[in-house]
């Protein structure tokens, strides 16, 4: 098994060494599964319940003082399962697992999506918050009328972005994952592309992506999408990663990562102030 995962293309952490760390036990975790869908399974829930990533617990809170997870996952056959906007499911790269293999359908949303992920065993009514988020939003007067005062109240703040990710290969099988608790100062309900195909991840028989970053720029440009299409024309993975990349911010000037695998090796690429990885294989 051969993995890579991302923690989120975005500024130089308070903390690298303690997430580097992080990252390599849930490299080390995916490369321990049995085939790659178990693998990006198993990677994403170690950065999943972690809260020094935007992903599952201390996910971004959007404007209504809730966190709301959204993921995607996708195999080399074009299996796929999506779910958006899910309060209290932490592990949300399980909920999206859940649609692509007991479902006709690809994408869930909602309360919907919170209660098939219950059905199936996925844990609900997870704490999401964590104290320091919520005092620094109570800091911040949130507005309690309708969305366009919160839209108004946004204007005022930055919305970060990050995410996580992994991307797994074994015997020619591939599987691409991407997780996230959204974009801080979002409008309640926003969903950018991390759930959606060929934005937040992409896979087919050349290879699979899993981006990071500006989730409406990404989606305008179906980053990873971008980047499996030159997996296909030819190209390794870390051309494939960095050439994306520099497509991507040539439209858009905005900021971005992508990590990218094919049969052969993986690659990462980002414009952004960092964005750490970590690999393994077994």
């Amino acid at each position: 098994m051969h993995i890579i995962v991302h923690g989120g293309a975005g500024g130089v952490p308070d903390e690298p060494e303690a997430r580097q760390a992080v990252l390599d036990d849930a490299a080390e975790a995916g490369a321990r599964a049995d085939d790659p869908v178990d693998a990006v399974e198993a990677a994403v829930n170690v950065l999943e319940a972690d809260d020094r990533f935007n992903a599952g617990y201390g996910g971004a809170i959007q404007s209504d003082g809730e966190v709301r997870t959204d993921a995607g996952l996708m195999t080399a056959d074009r299996e796929t399962g999506a779910v958006a906007s899910m309060d209290g499911v932490r592990d949300a790269i399980s909920a999206a697992r859940v649609v692509m293999e007991e479902t006709p359908h690809i994408f869930i949303t909602g309360e919907h999506a919170v209660d098939l992920a219950s059905e199936f065993g996925v844990e609900t009514d997870v704490e999401l918050l964590t104290p320091e988020a919520s005092e620094e939003y109570a800091d911040e007067h949130p507005p309690t009328a309708g969305p366009t005062a919160h839209l108004e109240w946004l204007e005022e703040r930055f919305g970060g972005h990050d995410t996580v990710g992994a991307v797994a290969f074994d015997d020619g099988e591939f599987a691409a994952a991407t997780s996230t608790g959204g974009r801080s100062w979002a409008l309640s309900g926003r969903v950018g592309d991390v759930p959606q195909v060929g934005s937040g991840f992409y896979c087919t028989p050349a290879g699979g992506a899993s981006a990071t970053g500006a989730g409406e720029d990404i989606a305008k440009v179906t980053l990873t999408q971008r980047a499996v299409q030159k997996l296909e024309a030819g190209a390794d993975a870390q051309t494939a990663a960095a050439e994306a990349i520099e497509e991507f911010d040539d439209i858009t000037g905005s900021s971005a990562g992508v990590i990218v695998a094919d049969e052969e090796d993986v690659g990462s690429a980002f414009n952004s102030e960092g964005m750490q990885t970590s690999t393994a294989t077994r």
